[in-house]
């Protein structure tokens, strides 16, 4: 939710709070088109109602809105200059204020700008009060754990408290999605709310909660972190854990944005690479992920070409969010290192190291009301591909999910199972096709604005697999390590055939990394999957079609996504997708909603598919569901200011939109992320509430939409019953 673009983030008293989010920039370079006066910047089609504004630093996440219309939402990494409870992270519901199930915005008034210190520095809304349901590291299951922190499996905290190290965020500063899992009726709970923790290692928490005399209450002494239960670590556990989703069969979802997954940086290909006959300049972090203190590799970059080693220095895409790569480590079980130093060092971690492949994907969670949090089961979404997801859309033919990626130059895709997901009894036989966009924008001159232009998506085929088929491929790189990375700079190493910068085996540690750290910049990381596999891989799609290309080369789409996607052509310009969402019973005729956080970079400059006008405050697209729940146009209906527009117009429009989330009445509840970003006269982040134009949506569809299946998550007992259900709907 917090990837760097290539615009320096402005220097605010929060970078600390925000951690590893403000701690470097992709490239320093800016969208070759200036921001001007772009025509629509800022609109709305219908209305744009401000309801509350986050306290100082923090972003407006994971909003959820209750049966009884209560509204809750989370407050992520919040400024410990903010005034009394609001210094402190955690999630929380409006005590006293329900939306009326109607439709319309009358149900509140709009919340003045925040002015003063004292409105800037705690959560306000126009009703209601900010009331904590419980705030990070908040003691939970009986005292065993604290909320939102992971434990390594001798349950001890991984925190900087205990170990020396990087790590993404302070463990519990970064809670996300909240949904909610309703609780059986035998139940003393009324729900379990599911909440992300954004940080490496990830976490997901479920608290009990019930409401009695119309306040809610949560039961923190059987609360629990599910990272620490044995099936959540026996999938790698997960890492920044960022939106999700509430399937129609009522189950949560995660998503992991796994921001250090690109093999190239930006606007390059991998055949770009190979062309060149080197990375330098043009390479992503996942080259680096098991390199030793891999989140130092920027630096490292500058000091060899100050010391002339490269003629070039840049920062690989997604450097920023290597660091927590060795907290992952000890969550899974590995020995300590740097115990001496007491900071990060070249130490290596030889015995347990995460799989890169493990991490960006959705992952669902199956019986998520059990009675004991340990016979919850995860279930890691490989088929759906693996990216910085922000989050999933699950569709109500239990088949088609959208997905956005976050962060610069990255993608929406599409999957869809061949039958509906709850028909298959092993949730990891679960097979489909997983699809890029295409997309068709008209190049004019002048440009033309986003406010003013449809986008046309054509959705190219990647690959069709299994669950359990990628996960025996992700299996094979299972036992790779940082001595991996060390032993490619030893003239030794049988795979890279004594290379021009290898050193003799009883050269230091130091120099035996700078020798693998300049043979990774020239021909890639050997460790993992190879830049030669994935241009392979395009050339056969390419000449015989997706499923024409060699077995072993099925798995690049699905564990490198992004990579196969750009090498195919596909349209990955978008900046910071960060929400897709649509109302919980939708149906063909209904829309699914978009928000990208800023349209500038890829989508702004004089190459792609897209190159419009640019609009730093974002778009936010609505696609109109179609038959088997296709989506072919995305129109523009809430347009976000230019950076160059003053307070008198900044201050009331929607900037840098993050998570939507789409209320059952057809409203969208509209989050920003964008602090201290634009030329709005006040800091904070805002919650808006927007009424479609000609919005007359209440009570629609089905008595209990998105209720599913009677057994939620538990699988269909006829599944093929289930499969002709659907395809005769179709």
């Amino acid at each position: 939710m917090v990837d760097i673009n290539r615009r320096q983030l402005m220097a605010t008293s929060a970078a600390v709070a925000l951690g590893a989010s403000v701690s470097g920039v992709a490239n320093a370079s800016e969208s070759e088109i200036d921001e001007s006066d772009t025509p629509g910047a800022p609109s709305v089609k219908g209305e744009l109602k401000r309801f509350a504004n986050t306290a100082f630093g923090a972003e407006v996440t994971g909003p959820c809105v209750f049966d009884d219309g209560t509204l809750l939402f989370s407050n992520q990494h919040p400024s410990d200059e903010n005034q009394g409870k609001y210094s402190q992270p955690g999630v929380g519901y409006f005590s006293g204020f329900q939306f009326a199930d109607d439709g319309n915005n009358d149900d509140f008034e709009e919340l003045p700008i925040p002015n003063t210190k004292d409105e800037q520095t705690r959560i306000r809304s126009s009703a209601g009060e900010y009331t904590y349901l419980a705030r990070g590291r908040d003691s939970v299951d009986d005292g065993a754990g604290l909320l939102g922190v992971t434990q390594t499996p001798d349950g001890t905290n991984v925190t900087r408290d205990n170990f020396a190290g990087t790590q993404y965020g302070a463990a519990a500063t970064n809670p996300d999605c909240n949904r909610l899992v309703e609780a059986p009726r035998e139940s003393e709970y009324d729900h379990y709310l599911f909440t992300n923790w954004e940080n490496s290692p990830g976490n997901v928490s479920r608290i009990p909660i019930y409401c009695d005399d119309g306040e809610w209450h949560s039961d923190l002494e059987n609360a629990r972190n599910l990272a620490n239960t044995e099936a959540f670590r026996s999938l790698g556990g997960t890492r920044i854990n960022c939106y999700g989703d509430t399937t129609p069969w009522e189950t949560m979802v995660t998503s992991e944005e796994h921001y250090a997954h690109p093999r190239v940086s930006l606007t390059n290909t991998v055949g770009d690479i190979v062309d060149a006959g080197t990375g330098a300049g043009l390479l992503g972090a996942a080259h680096f992920w098991n390199r030793p203190n891999p989140a130092d590799i920027s630096g490292v970059i500058s000091d060899y070409v100050d010391d002339g080693a490269l003629d070039e220095g840049w920062t690989p895409q997604g450097a920023f969010a290597l660091t927590g790569v060795e907290f992952l480590a000890y969550y899974l079980g590995a020995e300590r290192v740097n115990e001496d130093t007491g900071e990060n060092s070249l130490e290596l971690i030889s015995d347990v190291y995460p799989n890169p492949y493990r991490y960006g994907y959705h992952v669902e969670f199956r019986n998520g009301d059990a009675a004991d949090p340990d016979d919850i089961e995860p279930i890691k979404h490989y088929v759906m591909g693996r990216a910085a997801w922000e989050c999933p859309d699950f569709q109500n033919d239990k088949k088609t999910v959208y997905g956005c990626s976050d962060g610069d130059s990255k993608g929406i895709y599409k999957f869809v199972a061949d039958r509906p997901m709850t028909s298959y009894d092993d949730p990891t036989e679960i097979a489909g096709t997983l699809y890029a966009p295409k997309i068709s924008a008209p190049i004019t001159e002048p440009r033309a604005s986003p406010a003013n232009t449809d986008l046309d998506v054509e959705w190219l085929e990647l690959g069709h697999a299994s669950n359990a088929e990628i996960e025996t491929w992700i299996a094979e790189y299972d036992d790779v390590t940082q001595a991996d990375y060390v032993s490619i700079g030893d003239a030794s190493h049988p795979a890279v055939d004594d290379h021009e910068f290898a050193v003799d085996a009883d050269a230091s540690l130091e120099d035996k990394i700078e020798a693998a750290d300049l043979y990774v910049i020239e021909y890639g990381n050997p460790n993992y999957v190879s830049n030669e596999e994935i241009v392979e891989w395009a050339s056969q799609y390419e000449a015989d079609g997706p499923d024409g290309v060699d077995e072993e080369l099925r798995k690049v789409p699905f564990i490198e996504t992004r990579a196969a996607a750009k090498e195919i052509g596909a349209s990955i310009e978008f900046n910071k997708a960060e929400g897709v969402d649509s109302e919980s019973n939708a149906r063909p005729g209904d829309y699914v909603y978009f928000g990208i956080s800023e349209f500038n970079d890829d989508l702004a400059d004089e190459t792609g598919d897209i190159q419009m006008d640019r609009v730093d405050g974002g778009v936010v697209y609505r696609g109109k569901l179609e038959e088997q729940y296709n989506i072919s146009t995305l129109e523009p209906v809430i347009v976000g200011p230019d950076f160059t527009d003053g307070p008198k117009v900044a201050n009331d429009a929607l900037r840098n939109v993050d998570n939507v989330y789409v209320m059952d009445d057809g409203r969208v509840l509209c989050c920003e992320d964008g602090f201290n970003e634009s030329q709005r006269s006040y800091p904070n982040d805002c919650l808006y509430v927007f009424e479609p134009e000609g919005n007359a949506n209440p009570g629609k569809g089905d008595e209990n939409p998105g209720k599913g299946d009677e057994n939620p998550g538990k699988g269909d007992e006829n599944p093929e019953e289930s499969e002709a259900e659907t395809e005769s709907e179709e």
